[in-house]
């Protein structure tokens, strides 16, 4: 058998894919190992939560719990009846910490949800909830994506759809993400322009080597692909599909986060909607214009949102809810030296809230810790900090602040 020159060098490639990337050429039933606790592959099924190690931390509420507009008696209230509170996302800028959420009249992404913000001098006192959108008329609606510094701008970024629910088809949903400038003159937003149609991201951009941005972007239907661009233009971006809902069997992707490894490769973790409680991985070596198949890992995950920062202590954090046997009831914190292998874990001691509102007070016990839910992370450092926003419950917004040398303890025990 002749073999092409082109031949050659797609195998080759390939055989480089599989040496830099072992995860390539595992298969569903023998998953890839991203956790390994205690130097060594870890079974998720084996794992013991209750003797992990606990992050202890300052706690805050952004923006309280309150009733919906549709809300039954205080007497009969329950957590359907409250505002929705959800897809928060935090950022220090221009000496302030600030918050954006998405905020509305009960289920999550209801016609009329728009998106709040909230700004802080320490991180732990907040404003009161304004508005970044405006309330939009019905059947339209508002999820906060994200708060971006593009050319030393504040842009809030938002995506924008009509009837319930932002999936579907996308003559039925005119899904479309838009980005709001903060005005420090007038201090107020405005909608600065539209990024991309048909997409809905999920972090905010990223800055590549080469000087552009990229970020993930999922479509009406939940296929995921990324966008590159952003640097000549806000609206100057191009499409690279990473996997299309039923490419993988039993995989439904959902909510990607990546981070850079040098040398042109990307690392990504998926949220598994497909039943697994795994996430699954892939990888790019072409800065995010190519990516493998997505693969099952060992990393549990009660499918839920996840986010990774890399620290200024030089290694790598992600927080999610990584014990599916209880859900959402915990958040846990990870670290990696290496950024592709998490060798530590420990569960964030997030407390009960001090208080709840008097209208809400029938239902106080769905606040404490270790029944509400915990999700939705997003986290930032600063001054030796981490701080991290989520939602309790999906109808509160709060801030849980840790020291890193707790984690530097962590990474040494």
């Amino acid at each position: 058998m002749r073999i092409q020159g082109s031949q050659l060098r797609s195998w080759s490639l390939a055989l480089a894919g599989l040496l830099l990337a072992a995860p390539s050429a595992f298969t569903q039933n023998d998953p890839v190992s991203v956790l390994t606790l205690q130097g060594r592959a870890t079974d998720p099924n084996a794992i013991d939560y209750e003797a992990l190690p606990v992050l202890h931390g300052e706690h805050a509420i952004i923006n309280a719990v309150v009733p919906g507009p549709h809300a039954a008696p205080s007497d009969k209230i329950d957590m359907h009846d409250l505002r929705l509170n959800l897809h928060n996302y935090l950022v220090h800028h221009d000496g302030r910490f600030w918050c954006i959420w998405s905020d509305g009249p009960k289920v999550e992404d209801w016609p009329t949800q728009e998106i709040k913000y909230s700004t802080s001098d320490d991180g732990l006192t907040w404003s009161p909830a304004k508005s970044v959108t405006g309330t939009p008329e019905e059947p339209h609606a508002f999820i906060a994506r994200g708060l971006w510094v593009r050319d030393g701008q504040l842009l809030a970024l938002a995506a924008h759809y009509r009837g319930k629910g932002a999936f579907g088809t996308q003559e039925q949903k005119q899904l479309e993400l838009l980005a709001y400038r903060y005005d420090t003159a007038l201090q107020k937003w405005e909608q600065h322009g539209r990024l991309y149609g048909n997409a809905i991201n999920n972090f905010p951009p990223q800055k590549l080597t080469s000087g552009d941005w990229i970020l993930t972007r999922r479509d009406s239907r939940f296929n995921v692909s990324v966008l590159i661009g952003g640097r000549k233009a806000l609206d100057d971006w191009q499409a690279f599909p990473v996997v299309r809902v039923g490419e993988v069997k039993g995989f439904r992707p959902d909510e990607p986060i990546f981070w850079p490894l040098g040398d042109g490769r990307l690392f990504a973790l998926f949220r598994d909607n497909g039943g697994s409680q795994r996430l699954f991985h892939a990888v790019s070596r072409d800065e995010g214009r190519t990516w493998d198949t997505p693969v099952l890992t060992n990393f549990p995950n009660s499918s839920s949102k996840l986010f990774s920062m890399k620290t200024s202590r030089g290694y790598r954090i992600l927080v999610l809810n990584a014990n599916p046997k209880i859900g959402r009831r915990e958040l846990h914190l990870a670290i990696s030296s290496d950024d592709t292998t998490f060798t530590h874990l420990a569960r964030l001691d997030v407390p009960s809230p001090p208080s709840i509102p008097d209208s809400v007070a029938r239902i106080t016990k769905k606040f404490q810790s270790g029944i509400a839910s915990l999700q939705y992370p997003h986290v930032i450092e600063h001054d030796g900090h981490i701080l991290i926003g989520l939602s309790r419950g999906k109808v509160q917004t709060e801030v849980f602040r840790v020291r890193l040398d707790s984690m530097d303890a962590v990474l040494k025990d």
